[in-house]
């Protein structure tokens, strides 16, 4: 694409600053968590009318695919932001705080659909210069299982016809606004949810000798698992087995329970691998509780894969964040053991996820995702919907 459409795409991201900052503002004030994005849904599906973008609804429940026709219908790049917001309790004073207690876009969705409402109106305004045609994937249901990814694919969202890469934007507070990043290859860590329940014969704490000790036996698997990490993973695999939650069930400072729970999440950077640690988890700990006179049921649930760049569209990517930014102002992204089931995508069709910084330390706007503090230099939305916009216009 040339120079000039660069530039006119930049122009029409200023211009529309204002606009997609009143949208993010509407987002914030009005989260919904997974799978209950209703009103979420209905909003956007407004936003979509009033500039003549056709679309389609009930997606995974309330997702929202709009489609912009270009020269050749046949070529299709697929954009994608998600929808749901989370469990959380806003403690920003701002105009704009959530108006839900207890429910917060607290991981930046909110920016992530009004970005793509911005570059869908770029787009749409360039529809008789396309050279081929866009997907706009509202998807519910990011942050809870089973993904609402997983879902739109298998009712055929990258499909008829199927895309040929699909490219999704994230907030990364830990970047200056203004600034993006990319990674080819591995990016993020598979998840898993480990659910562990050790029983045996409780009774009096002072009379141990009769009872079988389930606090000691599960506190033994918390530390066993790590076995999993640092004695059985290839050192070259990134791995980690954390237990967060421990709890007994009927015990007391004077009563050994009858049944210990224990919550956990496995990451790891290796599909092969993810499957083989499976097994090892589950044999160390039911060994160790057998160790203690106990038994133990290991349920594991397969949340999202390994999240991979396709290598080749990666380097497009960040060749062409280059060309919209500068070099300056585009970073190799390290791994990160968390994950995104836009994972799902990357295993159907080529994917790029990347990074729109949104912090400013400057301004103290440096709070993580998934806490109450969260928000965004909103400068970051220019920077967002104009180089998704260029990113789709040059696949």
């Amino acid at each position: 694409m040339s120079g000039k459409i660069l530039n006119h795409i930049k122009s029409r991201s200023a211009e529309l600053l204002q606009k997609v900052i009143e949208y993010r503002h509407h987002l914030h004030r009005n989260p919904e968590l997974s799978f209950h994005e209703e009103e979420t849904s209905t909003w956007i599906c407004n936003v979509l009318d009033s500039h003549g973008i056709p679309y389609t609804t009930g997606w995974a429940g309330y997702g929202v695919v709009g489609e912009i026709s270009g020269k050749d219908s046949n070529k299709v790049v697929a954009l994608r932001a998600d929808m749901d917001a989370l469990p959380i309790t806003e403690e920003n004073e701002k105009p704009y705080r959530s108006e839900k207690e207890g429910v917060m876009h607290a991981c930046g969705h909110d920016v992530h659909m009004a970005s793509l409402l911005g570059t869908a109106i770029i787009l749409n305004e360039m529809k008789e210069e396309l050279p081929h045609s866009i997907r706009l994937i509202f998807q519910p249901g990011e942050e809870k299982l089973p993904g609402g990814a997983s879902v739109m694919i298998g009712e055929g969202v990258l499909r008829n016809p199927e895309p040929v890469c699909i490219l999704g934007q994230h907030v990364y507070p830990v970047m200056e606004a203004g600034r993006t990043g990319v990674r080819a290859g591995l990016y993020m860590a598979s998840a898993d949810e480990l659910y562990i329940t050790v029983k045996g014969k409780g009774g009096h704490a002072a009379a141990p000798q009769r009872c079988t000790d389930t606090i000691l036996a599960a506190s033994q698997i918390v530390v066993n698992l790590q076995q999993v990490i640092c004695r059985m993973t290839d050192p070259i695999v990134n791995a980690v087995l954390t237990i967060g939650k421990f709890n007994s069930i009927g015990g007391a400072t004077n009563v050994i329970p009858d049944e210990v729970s224990l919550e956990g999440t496995f990451r790891c950077m290796d599909e092969n691998w993810r499957q083989k640690a499976h097994t090892m988890i589950t044999d160390v700990a039911e060994k160790t509780a057998a160790v203690y006179g106990a038994t133990c049921e290991v349920r594991i649930m397969h949340v999202y894969p390994s999240l991979v760049n396709n290598p080749a569209l990666a380097q497009n990517v960040r060749q062409l964040m280059e060309q919209y930014l500068g070099e300056d102002r585009v970073e190799e992204l390290p791994m990160k053991m968390s994950s995104e089931d836009f994972a799902f995508y990357s295993q159907v069709i080529p994917a790029c996820f990347y990074r729109l910084g949104t912090g400013n330390k400057a301004a103290n706007i440096t709070a993580n995702v998934h806490t109450s503090t969260f928000d965004i230099d909103e400068s970051a939305l220019e920077t967002g919907m104009g180089m998704m916009a260029w990113l789709a216009l040059n696949q």
